[in-house]
């Protein structure tokens, strides 16, 4: 029997990826209301009980209302708002970082999504608190550069208008360090102190590049560049998420994975001074292809079902 799946707040820019990518799933009924009910309390009520998988792309606070509009144990849920991402009772969806975070994943009826930001800082640090390269009490700073396409329906209008001399060139953003990402980058990675945090949208429509500087004096157990290197190879192998250093000329893009739903990790520099690097999608692996990822492995499908690898 089809599984019934609603997107509550399919028109936003997440939800509509979500559906792109479902609509040719097989195994799967989706569960649609026409745009004068789809913020019908009532209506959207109704199709959060009737569904076995339901997912959240809305704002934190209509988040929370759409869970406590469930009256039954059956529905999934999987949110990609920040309401829920540093409850312990909701699983975390980066099944990648370890066994326990998939068979969790797998279980539970609760799922948050991860942030765009935060995927990234979360795969390159995770590792190392894991396995002891670095201190949790350590301070870290992180620098983010992300497609405009993050910022939602209005940024993006306001960036494909004939764009000013201000939205012609990456604006950093972010400044009183209290990016709501950050009590997830704590949380997730175990580390005592949110890192010094610099996101910057750039202006072009998709991707994302995140940077985590490392000192040597900040590494412990005789960690080097090659012993990261070999730790993030062991780490990620799967189809959605590889160790890869390769660049182009000397650069690396933050568009390399524009429109796919994967990620690439990466360790350069030396001995003395290395920089970590994520590169994705923010609206793939960063967003709605987390968010399909998990529908699979909640359905017992391949991860990459529906995705582009």
């Amino acid at each position: 029997m089809a599984k019934k799946v609603f997107i509550d707040g399919k028109a936003g820019t997440t939800g509509l990826r979500i559906y792109e990518r479902l609509e040719t799933f097989e195994g799967i009924e989706l569960i649609t209301l026409d745009d004068e009910k789809r913020k019908d309390p009532a209506c959207r009520k109704a199709a959060l009980n009737e569904a076995d998988v339901a997912f959240l792309c809305l704002p934190d606070d209509a988040a929370r209302e759409s869970v406590s509009l469930i009256e039954n144990d059956n529905t999934v849920v999987i949110d990609t708002s920040t309401a829920h991402r540093t409850l312990d009772d909701w699983a975390y969806g980066f099944p990648e970082l370890s066994p326990a975070h998939r068979e969790k994943l797998m279980k539970s009826k609760r799922v948050a999504v991860p942030g765009c930001h935060a995927s990234g800082f979360i795969s390159l640090v995770y590792p190392l608190v894991e396995a002891g390269a670095i201190d949790p009490g350590e301070n870290l700073s992180c620098f983010s550069l992300t497609g405009y396409s993050g910022g939602g329906k209005k940024m993006i209008a306001d960036y494909e208008q004939e764009p000013d001399a201000l939205l012609g060139a990456p604006r950093q953003y972010g400044l009183t360090q209290n990016h709501k990402h950050l009590k997830e980058m704590v949380k997730i990675t175990g580390v005592e102190n949110a890192p010094v945090f610099c996101p910057v949208v750039g202006d072009f429509y998709s991707g994302m590049e995140v940077t985590v500087p490392i000192f040597k004096s900040q590494l412990k157990n005789d960690f080097t560049l090659e012993k990261i290197k070999e730790l993030y190879k062991n780490k990620y192998n799967g189809p959605l998420v590889k160790y890869c250093d390769d660049n182009e000329d000397g650069f690396i893009s933050a568009g390399i994975l524009s429109g796919k739903d994967s990620m690439v990790v990466s360790a350069y520099g030396n001995d003395d001074r290395i920089i970590l690097v994520a590169r994705y999608d923010n609206l793939g692996k960063g967003a709605s292809g987390a968010a399909v990822e998990c529908l699979n492995i909640i359905l017992g499908n391949d991860d990459t079902t529906g995705l582009e690898v």
